[in-house]
């Protein structure tokens, strides 16, 4: 079984896919977490982010073990890794991963903005989870603070609708709902709340192919 969650940058994807993934035992994978470290490899070989050359030799040589989390999550790498998925030889460079790893037993739940139209068209369930920018630029900057970093809510909230932009009018896979989707605003749901629609959503989906 594959579970496509796509959605924008603080939309609440993440949280609520792996938590998808736990319920029905199956595999996960954040799939921005590979832009997020191209575009930290690109920084850390001293380069910038809109180098094409050499963000397509960071996804050609992605190696997960040598990122930590904390290296992925900062306003910086969020920034860089919008660029850098734009560039259609990353995206291509990392596609056929992504393929592998969704097509692997028992099944996967992948989040990111392009899995139900691009990465696995024929997920057996998709969803699009959104939510306000208002509320998606509280819950990145509460985050962000929480890990240290010294950056206004006027700043995340600018860098996130322009984000929005780039990632919805590039020309490799925009973000997009993708025409089958189900669609979940989480702007006035708890976590707790989003996860019990998400399996409502799902289970009913998956009753209608049976």
């Amino acid at each position: 079984m594959i579970i496509a969650m796509d959605g924008p940058a603080a939309s609440g994807k993440g949280t609520l896919a792996r938590a998808v993934a736990r319920h029905y035992g199956l595999n996960y994978l954040d799939t921005g977490s590979m832009y997020r470290m191209v575009a930290v490899g690109v920084l850390r070989a001293g380069g910038k982010p809109d180098d094409v050359q050499l963000a397509t030799h960071a996804a050609l040589t992605l190696d997960p073990s040598e990122y930590d989390d904390a290296d992925l999550r900062t306003a910086e790498a969020g920034a860089a890794a919008s660029i850098v998925a734009a560039f259609p030889t990353v995206r291509a460079a990392i596609l056929d991963a992504q393929r592998d790893f969704a097509l692997a037993p028992p099944g996967a739940v992948l989040d990111g903005r392009d899995i139900g139209t691009v990465v696995c068209p024929d997920a057996d369930v998709k969803l699009y989870v959104s939510a306000s920018s208002q509320v998606r630029a509280n819950r990145r900057h509460a985050e962000l603070l929480a890990r240290g970093e010294d950056i206004s809510f006027d700043q995340v909230h600018a860098d996130l609708v322009k984000r929005d932009a780039q990632d919805a009018n590039r020309k490799a896979s925009p973000l997009k709902p993708a025409e089958d989707a189900h669609l979940l605003d989480t702007s006035d749901l708890s976590i707790e709340t989003a996860f019990e629609c998400a399996i409502a959503i799902i289970d009913a989906a998956l009753n209608k192919k049976t």
